[in-house]
């Protein structure tokens, strides 16, 4: 069978590929945006090849930019997030499901969503008499609770989980750890409860659901 070698075409477009997503890392990871100038010289590429870039990941809503000129990230970004979720759920749900009954609380996979944590599955304990309503799709500020200061942890290299007592709810007591390991994904493990928690054992039961999620994903 004759082999077909690759065309100069399909090298160009892989490389236009390859710094399209690049550039989408950089912007993403520069909280308060990027200049055309400061792209280029960390992609290596003149400001020329940086405008089609943008013009291109512009027409689909990856990135946009604010009235500085600054370079951010679009609206796009968060419609695939939102696709994503769902995989994210079910690779996680066995692990939630674990640490719901062994914590006897409510077990919760949160991911970040601009400057919000935002609950993508939630698990309750079957045993208990009572426990935590908390919905898929709940969102806070990332700098409140437990969840979304483990993600914040996480950002550091920190992997000790975070316990929070009445950020989000007068009563409720929270323990999270973040979810490391996995490109591209902010994201942390916690259980909330009505009544006080044993931080040091349900977050070693917490740490290690985080680390089975962060396998299962990677």
């Amino acid at each position: 069978m004759p082999v077909v070698e690759p065309t100069g075409h399909t090298g160009e477009t892989a490389q236009t590929l390859d710094r399209g997503l690049r550039l989408l890392h950089l912007v993403a990871d520069a909280p308060g945006g990027l200049t055309v100038t400061e792209a280029a010289t960390r992609l290596g590429v003149g400001r020329a090849v940086v405008y089609r870039l943008v013009g291109a990941l512009t027409q689909h809503g990856m990135v946009r930019r604010d009235a500085a000129g600054r370079l951010r990230l679009g609206v796009g970004v968060l419609h695939l997030a939102r696709r994503a979720q769902p995989l994210l759920a079910d690779a996680a749900l066995p692990a939630l499901r674990r640490l719901a009954e062994q914590a006897g609380a409510t077990a919760h996979l949160t991911v970040v969503e601009g400057t919000e944590a935002v609950a993508v599955a939630v698990v309750e304990p079957s045993w208990t008499s009572f426990h935590v309503a908390y919905r898929t799709g709940y969102r806070h500020p990332l700098d409140r609770g437990a969840a979304g200061q483990a993600i914040i942890a996480g950002r550091a290299g920190q992997v000790e989980p975070v316990a929070t007592t009445g950020e989000l709810q007068p009563g409720a007591y929270g323990v999270a750890a973040p979810v490391l390991g996995v490109p591209g994904l902010e994201a942390s493990v916690g259980v909330v409860a009505l009544a006080p928690l044993d931080v040091p054992a349900v977050g070693a039961q917490v740490r290690a659901a985080a680390e089975t999620i962060g396998r299962a994903l990677a």
